[in-house]
């Protein structure tokens, strides 16, 4: 366990450029943080939480500027960001097309979901890296959230590189979400930040309804799909099909894309959403070979399997 000097700071940077994950306290709970521009790096935060899912994944920024780098900001958005950040909002803004961001933090949303968190320790990082950070909370699937070190240490300190001890967090709850539609918000998640706040610059906060584009977790069946046809568990190929491979293919067939020809998941996991994009584009039908259903492989099978289950 590391502390928060320069020199820490400057450690942990060097572990997440390098494909790493480095727990970082913010005012809210810890987060656990990695190159969001890093498929690999981002694939390696859910194994290490031991949540194979593809739930976007809330991207921390140093300000605006760098929020400029992968969103689409409207003018509300604009004065929600002057007046609450760095602070407990995150804002899920359209995703650019030249967003470097990996596509599965983003769940492969048209969608990114964005934050400056108010801790002199995360932003330090955030800096000294020059990237967003993809940082969930930094604790076991379904357990409760770290608001010290020392809670972070007790559950992941196996899994992950470095541990920053910047005390307590402030706040102690998660961030609150509220979601850009036009010239209104939408309130996804409460959180440390009171929607009374929020209003008071966005006016009533409308509704969620079955209509809105969820990009919260657990709400995949709103995520993308392709306009191809997808077939699952291919073990032969049409002849009108592109044919996704994983591993060593069948006999007599020649993938057109191998989400990860050594059969790797993390590797997967970080080339599925571009794949399936550059698929759809030429393709009317796509066969996928079949995943195992283990480790992130489960969360790979599920989101294929919804993506699927529209036709």
């Amino acid at each position: 366990m590391l502390g928060v000097s320069d020199a820490d700071l400057d450690r942990a940077a060097a572990v997440i450029l390098s494909g790493g994950l480095v727990a970082m306290p913010t005012e809210t709970v810890y987060g656990l943080a990695a190159d969001a521009t890093n498929g690999l790096a981002v694939a390696a935060i859910y194994t290490a939480k031991g949540r194979p899912s593809f739930n976007p994944l809330i991207c921390h920024v140093t300000g605006l500027a760098m929020a400029e780098t992968c969103a689409e900001i409207p003018p509300l958005a604009r004065e929600l960001i002057a007046r609450f950040w760095p602070g407990p909002l995150t804002l899920v803004l359209p995703r650019k097309p030249t967003c470097p961001v990996s596509q599965l933090a983003t769940a492969g949303l048209d969608t990114i979901a964005l934050r400056s968190p108010k801790h002199p320790a995360a932003i330090g990082l955030i800096a000294r890296v020059g990237r967003p950070l993809a940082a969930p909370s930094a604790n076991p699937s379904e357990r409760l959230s770290p608001t010290t070190a020392q809670h972070v240490a007790e559950n992941l300190a196996s899994k992950i590189d470095i541990i920053l001890d910047g005390g307590a967090c402030a706040a102690g709850l998660e961030s609150t979400i509220v979601m850009i539609i036009g010239e209104g918000a939408v309130l996804l998640r409460p959180g440390a930040l009171a929607r009374a706040e929020i209003e008071s610059v966005t006016g009533l906060l409308t509704a969620l309804d079955e209509q809105t584009v969820i990009v919260a977790p657990g709400m995949m069946k709103r995520h993308y799909a392709p306009a191809a046809r997808l077939r699952l568990g291919a073990l032969t190929r049409g002849e009108d099909e592109a044919y996704l491979g994983f591993g060593e293919p069948p006999e007599g067939v020649t993938p057109t894309l191998n989400l990860s020809p050594r059969g790797d998941l993390a590797e997967a996991a970080s080339n599925l959403f571009a794949m399936l994009h550059t698929l759809d584009a030429s393709h009317r039908a796509i066969a996928v070979a079949p995943i195992p259903n283990t480790g992130l492989g489960e969360g790979i099978n599920d989101r294929l399997q919804r993506a699927a289950a529209r036709f």
